[in-house]
């Protein structure tokens, strides 16, 4: 056994593809891509598995092909959660120290009583962030340890999901003879990738579009304030395309891809699209126009951003809206949603690329990969970003309880 840094994993299961990114920390200890494995996604729907014997095979094939390209063998990974109706609760934890100044036994009692709390709700708890510690009421505080008070408190944001549709998930990567080393929020490790510190300090709402589930992260000063997700993303739109234009769901995506935007022109009524349909006929083409195509798109559009509108004002954060507002995943590339969303809302909105990480491929630095990426900055920050937990010491019942090792300390 060879010593010093030792590559770490993460896999991104999505409703279109399946992506394992392998890092290895350099000389410098700046993180390099070493192993890239992409998938077709087969067997999950909207994040949920339907299929379990499709959804191991494709993520049985991007881990080998990862592991090939990297010439590891794995036996652990982190994965993001989008399924289970993903959702979000803030709450204040308090406890009286115990003694004259804080110790550990402090800070600990406080999370373990936070995350009592939110286990009451019989859902399972996949993150537990975080804010900066409070003493009798003094905020701002990053290592309370050794400082005198009366009442040690902490402002916390629950995401948890219900767990039978989780177990599931996480049973798909164990059944590929992998630990689960951790689980991660996708919207929290979405934003991760595409957001600053500066952004996330003075407001910031994150909208993750991916093909068959929409995810929403807000911070401000530096917390994590809400993380939901919203089973519609991009393959809605090519359904919607595939039944008005009467064409295949692959023709129906080409169409979006090629020929999809919510910018309208004056050529519109006029600019043709051919396309193949299913008429029972061989070879049959149909045509319609550019203006017929954007009154499929755009009720479909408008529908999302007002679940998201909704979402987000249930939380209390509808002033984020109209603030700054980054959008992410593969389906915010269509052309023209960042304007229709600016026009909607009046925020400054920018469509948010991740960092790309050392020797990895440009194509890959998109907003598709926005959640892998995340992951992976994540992992390689993880003092920073992360206080990592083994799962064996993990605190609260159920499945995800005993795997789940991240609570957020910066947010």
């Amino acid at each position: 056994m060879r010593s010093g840094p030792r590559p770490f994993a993460v896999l991104d299961m999505g409703t279109s593809k399946i992506c394992c990114l392998i890092v290895m920390p350099d000389a410098k200890g700046h993180p390099m891509s070493i192993g890239i494995g992409y998938q077709r996604s087969q067997g999950i729907k909207s994040g949920q598995i339907f299929d379990a014997v499709a959804a191991e095979t494709a993520a049985r094939a991007a881990i080998g092909q990862a592991e090939r390209m990297a010439g590891v063998s794995l036996e652990g990974v982190a994965v993001a959660i989008s399924c289970g109706r993903l959702s979000s609760a803030a709450f204040k934890a308090r406890a009286t120290i115990a003694g004259d100044t804080v110790v550990q036994g402090d800070m600990d009692r406080v999370i373990t009583g936070g995350e009592a709390y939110v286990e009451r709700s019989g859902r399972g708890i996949v993150e537990l962030a975080r804010s900066e510690w409070q003493i009798d009421g003094t905020a701002g505080i990053r290592d309370p340890r050794g400082l005198a008070g009366r009442e040690l408190s902490v402002e916390l944001t629950a995401i948890t999901a219900d767990e039978p549709p989780v177990r599931n998930f996480l049973a798909i990567v164990e059944r590929c003879h992998l630990a689960i080393e951790s689980v991660a929020a996708t919207p929290h490790a979405s934003a991760l990738a595409v957001t600053s510190p500066d952004e996330r300090r003075d407001g910031v709402l994150t909208v993750d579009i991916g093909a068959g589930v929409t995810s929403i992260a807000a911070f401000a000063d530096e917390r994590l304030l809400m993380a939901q997700a919203i089973p519609v993303g991009g393959n809605h739109v090519t359904y919607d395309i595939a039944r008005a234009f009467g064409t295949s769901v692959s023709e129906a995506e080409r169409i979006k891809t090629l020929y999809g935007t919510l910018v309208k022109a004056s050529s519109d009524e006029t600019e043709l699209i051919h396309y193949p349909v299913q008429n029972g006929e061989e070879n049959a083409y149909e045509q319609s126009t550019m203006a017929e195509l954007g009154r499929v798109i755009e009720p479909r559009i408008e529908s999302l951003l007002g679940l998201i509108e909704e979402r987000v004002r249930a939380a209390g954060l509808g002033e984020l809206l109209s603030r700054r507002v980054v959008l992410t995943g593969g389906a915010s590339q269509l052309q023209g949603l960042d304007l229709a969303w600016g026009s909607r809302f009046q925020s400054m909105v920018r469509v948010g690329r991740p960092l790309p990480i050392g020797r990895m491929p440009p194509n890959m630095c998109t907003p598709a990969y926005a959640t892998v990426l995340g992951l992976a900055w994540a992992g390689h920050h993880a003092g920073a970003a992360v206080a990592v937990q083994a799962p064996g010491q993990a605190v609260g019942a159920g499945y995800i309880g005993r795997v789940r090792h991240w609570i957020g300390t910066s947010f």
